[in-house]
């Protein structure tokens, strides 16, 4: 009788431990760049928050790499990891998540990345506004809007944000597949033009995600601005004002391309 109570017992306390990773507001990024926090929106955008902790809980982000960056706009990562030889691999994907576009794209946040055309489609790709991607120019549409706006669902800390700069910083490199705007450290045009070996002292490395405040409040002193842009969505396949234009923004609209895609070109790359 004792036994079955203490172990009813143990399993309450792990129900409560979960329960209140589930909910937990701030995680840590350990990057080869620094470590730095982010507190997340569970309040607010509480199926993204719950989406992303359980890639933490899993793992999965750990040893990820940094595989896309777009000067003055965003530093994206979540969906590769470098196990010691390239090419990188796919971090295997949740069900995708239902877009909940409450909060603006604003310089410091975190968002999710999606298939261009289907607004409910993000899963484990994520990326940092590097400046203000919240408005439409004669050029392209803003981020609020652009397939029914991406999802903020967090904000870095000042640590953070000096971080994300220095890799916004970096030069990039198109290393095949997915790897095609990839930022790379201590790493030339001359080393590439030579084929030298890339490892993960050239990768920006996520080491780990790691939850350090399990409170479900801790966002109330923050001030993040709302979204209050009317979202468009695009049909896939029809061409948007954004892919059709020739900045930054035609590099993002296709920020998370389908896994079978992105093996078939990962192999050709290697061959």
């Amino acid at each position: 009788m004792k036994t079955k109570k203490s172990l009813l017992c143990a399993l309450a306390l792990l129900g409560s431990s979960l329960s209140l990773s589930l909910h937990a507001t701030i995680v840590e990024f350990k990057t080869s760049l620094g470590t730095f926090e982010v507190n997340l929106f569970d309040e607010t955008t509480p199926e993204t928050v719950a989406n992303f902790l359980k890639y933490v809980e899993a793992e999965r982000y750990d040893n990820s790499v940094i595989h896309r960056m777009v000067p003055d706009f965003v530093v994206q990562g979540g969906g590769f990891t470098y196990t010691g030889q390239l090419p990188i691999k796919a971090i295997p994907a949740f069900p995708a998540v239902k877009n909940e576009p409450k909060w603006s794209n604003r310089r410091g946040t975190i968002a999710m990345a999606k298939i261009s055309g289907q607004p409910d489609s993000a899963t484990n790709q994520w990326f940092f506004n590097v400046k203000d991607n919240h408005a439409s120019t004669a050029n392209s549409v803003g981020l609020d809007a652009q397939n029914a706006g991406f999802t903020v669902f967090g904000q870095i800390s000042e640590q953070g944000l000096e971080i994300i700069d220095a890799i916004a910083k970096l030069p990039r490199f198109n290393m095949g597949g997915a790897a095609d705007s990839i930022p790379l450290r201590n790493y030339t045009a001359a080393d590439a033009a030579v084929a030298k070996l890339v490892t993960d002292q050239n990768f920006v490395m996520i080491e780990s995600i790691t939850v350090v405040d399990a409170r479900p409040n801790t966002a109330a002193g923050l001030a993040p601005v709302a979204n209050t842009t009317p979202p468009q969505v695009e049909v896939p396949g029809e061409e948007t004002e954004s892919e059709s234009s020739s900045g930054s923004m035609n590099l993002f609209v296709l920020l998370l391309l389908p896994l079978a895609l992105l093996r078939r070109k990962w192999a050709k790359a290697t061959h």
